[in-house]
């Protein structure tokens, strides 16, 4: 494994995207941005630019799973998004339980302003990065 490995972190929504940038050397990631879905489709451009402007070795993806480990709609969709991602530019996508991510990104913000509302996106996608990093230490 190299030393250093970039890697773009996702949290998908029925509306919205957040992307996060992390490092598995150092274990943190930080917020980059949240993409909005186009006629019901990921931003795959704004994807492909992120992606070509940071050059990540491998992307991780949020799992929603059920709160009895049961797999729900959502959970059906980021599966998909995450081989959509792996086919269309052709790095290894990995998969995170993202449970309560948002939840705690709503915590580590916290009193933030309504129209910073979409930062919750991107920070569940730092969580999200960053829960993958500790499992695979």
């Amino acid at each position: 494994m190299p030393e250093v490995q970039t890697m773009l972190g996702f949290d998908y929504g029925t509306g919205k995207i957040g992307v996060a940038v992390g490092q598995q050397l150092t274990g943190t990631a930080t917020p980059l941005t949240t993409l909005h879905l186009v006629k019901n489709k990921p931003d795959w451009q704004g994807i492909g630019c992120l992606i070509e402007e940071w050059q990540p070795d491998a992307l991780v993806v949020g799992l929603p799973i059920g709160p009895e480990e049961n797999e729900t709609p959502m959970t059906t969709a980021a599966r998909k998004f995450s081989r959509q991602l792996e086919g269309r530019f052709h790095l290894p996508v990995h998969l995170a339980d993202e449970r309560l991510t948002s939840r705690e990104a709503w915590s580590r913000i916290g009193g933030i302003a309504i129209h910073d509302v979409t930062r919750i996106d991107s920070m569940a996608a730092k969580l999200i990065l960053e829960t993958w990093f500790s499992a695979n230490e």
